[in-house]
Formats: C-alpha cells, sequence, structure tokens
C-alpha cells in the first residue's frame, strides 16, 4: 500500500509541479500580448491549466502524501527532513495562490506586472523543487 500512495503521490507532484512551471509562462507571454485574440486565449489557457491541472494535482499530491504520513505517523513524525519539507510546501501553496492572484489580475485586464517580473516569478518552483527532492532524497537531518 505505502509504495502505491508513494507512487501516486509522486505522479501527482510532477503534474503539480508542470502546471507551475508553465502556468508563469503564459503570464510571461499574455504580459507581451497586444491583440484581442491571443490576450482572450491566454486568459482561457490560464484558467483552464490552473483549474484542471494545477488544483487536482496540488490537491491529489497534498492527499496522497498526508495519507503515509497517516498511515505510519510514529515513523514519519519522526523524520525531521519531513518537517523542513512540510514548510516548504506550506510556501509552494502560497505560491501556488499567488499564480491564482496573477490570474485573476490578467483575466480582468489588470495586470500591471511587466514580462520581466514574470520571467523571475517562473524561477521560484524550481527553487521549491530542489529543496523538496533534496530533503526528500537525502534526508540531510
Amino acid at each position: 500500500m505505502h509504495e502505491w500512495l508513494k507512487s501516486l503521490h509522486l505522479i501527482s507532484m510532477v503534474a503539480w509541479f508542470a502546471a507551475l512551471f508553465y502556468l508563469p509562462r503564459l503570464f510571461v507571454y499574455h504580459s507581451l500580448a497586444d491583440d484581442e485574440i491571443s490576450v482572450e486565449r491566454f486568459k482561457t489557457m490560464e484558467y483552464k491549466l490552473y483549474k484542471q491541472i494545477a488544483n487536482p494535482s496540488m490537491y491529489s499530491t497534498i492527499i496522497f502524501g498526508t495519507t503515509m504520513i497517516f498511515l505510519a505517523p510514529q515513523f514519519y513524525m519522526a523524520q525531521y527532513w519531513l518537517h523542513a519539507k512540510i514548510g516548504i510546501i506550506v510556501l509552494l501553496i502560497c505560491y501556488h495562490h499567488a499564480c491564482y492572484y496573477h490570474l485573476k489580475r490578467f483575466a480582468e485586464d489588470a495586470n500591471t506586472q511587466s514580462d520581466r517580473y514574470f520571467r523571475i516569478f517562473n524561477e521560484i518552483p524550481v527553487l521549491f523543487l530542489t529543496i523538496i527532492v533534496i530533503l526528500a532524497v537525502i534526508k540531510p537531518f
């Protein structure tokens, strides 16, 4: 059972990160778009990516990870690397919601951020992914 949960957790996590990598990239292109057809296309793509991929994969990642912890709480809660990983995941969830904030601003034609801002914003999940993988694989403490 544990191996199935871990597999589903990892699959969900990959889908979640794929969405978090791609959505800010769409914001970059959206911020540069100047014709109505492109703007509307980006609004649709961003909305569908967030609602149909990012949200479900975030929820499933959290559900599968939490289920693993609940099935072996004595083991997992004694792992200090997991406490750090959970802290990073809380920050990742905040980033996820920041993406929604930007999505809503674009949907309302109220974005004030530049493409450069979104290029930098797009790098944040790479840092989260790096830290999470190191914590889960290396288990430094």
